[in-house]
């Protein structure tokens, strides 16, 4: 194995996977929203 070096990291692969994780939060909290604000109209 070779030497680990300080700050030589490739991390563009977990920055994708974290920004898909916070767009899928964002979506999951907006469709979240939107059924509140659904079943506020119709009385449910």
């Amino acid at each position: 194995m070779s030497e680990h070096v300080h700050g030589e990291m490739r991390i563009h692969d977990q920055e994708k996977t974290f920004a898909g994780f916070v767009k899928g939060g964002i979506i999951l909290a907006e469709i979240c929203i939107a059924v509140l604000v659904f079943l506020a109209i119709f009385n449910s």
